[in-house]
């Protein structure tokens, strides 16, 4: 009986390290979410035809880099659906993924990686799949890159790509 409780708590706790959340995820639709949250009252932050006013007018801001509107894009459909949540005050990594749950293309929206003043050993922490990233967001294909190196020199040659946030 103690053997079995054992394994089960350390499947568990491997279970749960391995599912790990990536730290960027829903990182724009929380960022939005904050700053709506940050232009109300707390009264208004509980009525919700004010919530939703509040997220059209934030969407409708000229300042709101072009990840900023995707998510205002897909969230606009669903604002009854997000002031719900948002009025019961509902903090706003767990209402980004609630909502993710009808949409699950709003916490794949992430905002690009700084690489500017980056320097080769920095680039060489991050993980391939991260430098993967970084070029398909510059639109660059790295044909033939197999080792880590490759991707770390393809990312460096394409800095003067990495300027633009607009699709």
């Amino acid at each position: 009986m103690r053997a079995s409780s054992i394994i089960s708590a350390a499947f568990m706790l491997i279970s749960s390290v391995s599912a790990g959340n990536d730290p960027r995820e829903c990182e724009v639709c929380m960022k939005v979410m904050q700053d709506v949250r940050d232009t109300m009252t707390k009264a208004e932050a509980k009525n919700k035809p004010k919530i939703e006013k509040a997220i059209g007018a934030h969407c409708a801001r000229d300042d709101l880099s072009a990840r900023e509107r995707k998510i205002c894009y897909y969230i606009d459909p669903i604002k009854r659906d997000v002031a719900q949540p948002f009025s019961l005050g509902m903090t706003v990594d767990r209402l980004c993924k609630r909502i993710n749950k009808s949409n699950p293309e709003i916490c794949s929206v992430k905002f690009p990686v700084k690489t500017e003043k980056m320097e080769k050993k920095d680039l060489s922490k991050l993980r391939v799949k991260q430098l993967k990233s970084i070029l398909l967001d510059r639109g660059v294909e790295c044909k033939g890159c197999v080792e880590k190196e490759e991707f770390i020199r393809r990312v460096q040659e394409t800095e003067h790509l990495a300027g633009s946030d607009e699709f």
